[in-house]
């Protein structure tokens, strides 16, 4: 009789934890100094000197004037990364849909329990400012998020939400009531700030079927939710076509 397979749960590393976060706090504060990092970071300058001389020796920062920038090995990362390339979905396409909607729109990827906006078309100063001060959103609270959770298989859904916390309770009876109705149709919705805020979302799968990615469409709920419909079959023919693409690109968002 075979043992079950069960799905082992990622545990955080103090090291990858702290490179990460210096990662991050690069990203968003361009020419940050050591000790506007120690700060940040809450960190003995001495611990934080040798993350960042190891980063430095990699690629990863550049120094300039006693001020650090994202460097060279974070860009080549993207450019060979496998999930989304330009050949699949291109700033082009993101600026199309954008026109067609007249609506702000999010290209996002998931990042372990997180989603992670990489690029965006048209303005929205909600999601807009969010996504570039913060660079992690909780799956459980973006229709992007919600659209890629959807596309799990049934073990992998149940180990994620048993490890949500307490008071995620509310995010996860929600994202199950939701959860039937997002895999019918390929689309999750999300309502913000007190209703005003409405979001349209479906994964991006890559030619095996598989989601690389997920686009949001937001903007007032005013303007949006009447034409609701109209902009799911929007989403769903645009990313059907994306899917469809070669894999092979020479360049990524």
């Amino acid at each position: 009789m075979h043992a079950l397979k069960t799905t082992r749960v990622p545990n955080p590393h103090r090291t990858v934890d702290r490179v990460t976060r210096i990662l991050e706090e690069v990203l968003y504060n361009p020419g940050l100094g050591l000790a506007d990092l120690v700060r940040a970071m809450d960190t003995p300058k001495s611990s934080l000197h040798g993350f960042m001389r190891g980063l430095m020796a990699k690629g990863w920062l550049y120094e300039d004037n006693h001020r650090f920038y994202l460097g060279p090995a974070v860009y080549g990362l993207t450019l060979a990364s496998g999930n989304v390339r330009a050949g699949q979905v291109t700033q082009a396409d993101l600026l199309t849909l954008h026109d067609r909607t007249g609506a702000a729109v999010f290209l996002g990827v998931q990042a372990g329990d997180d989603l992670i906006y990489v690029a965006d078309a048209g303005s929205d100063h909600i999601v807009g400012f969010e996504a570039r001060t913060s660079i992690r959103r909780r799956l459980l609270v973006t229709a992007g998020g919600k659209a890629l959770l959807a596309t799990r298989s049934e073990a992998d859904l149940d180990a994620y939400l048993r490890r949500r916390l307490p008071e995620e309770g509310p995010l996860v009876e929600a994202f199950l009531s939701e959860c039937s109705g997002i895999r019918k149709k390929r689309i999750a919705i999300n309502v913000r700030e007190g209703g005003s805020r409405f979001a349209i979302a479906t994964a991006i799968p890559n030619r095996d079927g598989q989601p690389s990615a997920t686009v949001t469409i937001v903007g007032r709920s005013r303007e949006l939710q009447p034409r609701q419909r109209e902009l799911e079959a929007l989403l769903i023919d645009s990313v059907d076509a994306w899917a469809w693409r070669t894999d092979v690109a020479r360049e990524a968002i």
